[in-house]
């Protein structure tokens, strides 16, 4: 109990403290704001990867239990570290733009952004691969929706989404089918084993209990 009063005490001066050091620098808002954003980048990116790193290489990864650990470590601090780079780099570019050209100008959250993506996650690697690709998945779907907002084109009269999902799997199963060594490793894996290790079974165990023996 008086370990965790303390404790309390110690939080409690350290918050006030930041208070009067925050309150200092009031001038430097714009600053304070960069900084803000790399913190939530760190906290972010350690959230989205840590749970997901966790289940991926405990399910499918070889390896000792401190190997795997330390894959999930890793995985982790790469994905936290870029985004908390990104997110630095451009609210930083973000503040000197506005302070050059004034605000609210729209080119400057794409130069920013540009800026960013190319020093980041302009690394080809598993972790950027997948941050991208998911990106370009929402942004496709935003565009779309932004030509129809602009009447670039028109909204369909009918849904469309079956027909997205049908090409989407179509194009997908054809690729694994006929060109497997275009997709990516992970998409492969997960793959095969749906839909290659399925044909494969010698006895009532490997056919209901166990992929393999």
């Amino acid at each position: 109990m008086v370990l965790n009063y303390d404790l309390n005490i110690f939080i409690e001066n350290i918050n006030k403290n930041g208070d009067k050091v925050l309150e200092s620098l009031k001038s430097y808002n714009s600053l304070l704001t960069v900084v803000k954003g790399f913190r939530n980048g760190l906290v972010y990116g350690a959230k989205i990867r840590a749970p997901h790193a966790l289940v991926m290489t405990f399910l499918f990864q070889n390896g000792t239990f401190l190997e795997k650990l330390n894959r999930v470590f890793m995985l982790t601090k790469q994905h936290a570290l870029n985004l908390a780079k990104f997110v630095f780099i451009y609210k930083g570019s973000r503040v000197i733009l506005e302070y050059l050209f004034g605000q609210n100008i729209s080119w400057q959250s794409f130069i920013s952004a540009f800026l960013g993506g190319y020093y980041i996650f302009g690394k080809n690697n598993n972790v950027n691969m997948q941050i991208n690709l998911y990106l370009l998945s929402r942004i496709m779907l935003a565009l779309s929706k932004l030509a129809v907002k602009q009447d670039i084109i028109q909204e369909p009269e009918s849904p469309i989404f079956p027909w997205f999902g049908a090409f989407v799997w179509g194009i997908v199963l054809w690729l694994f089918e006929v060109h497997p060594e275009l997709l990516q490793k992970s998409l492969f894996s997960s793959m095969k084993y749906l839909y290659h290790d399925s044909n494969k079974f010698k006895n009532f165990t490997t056919f209901l209990w166990k992929n393999t023996e």
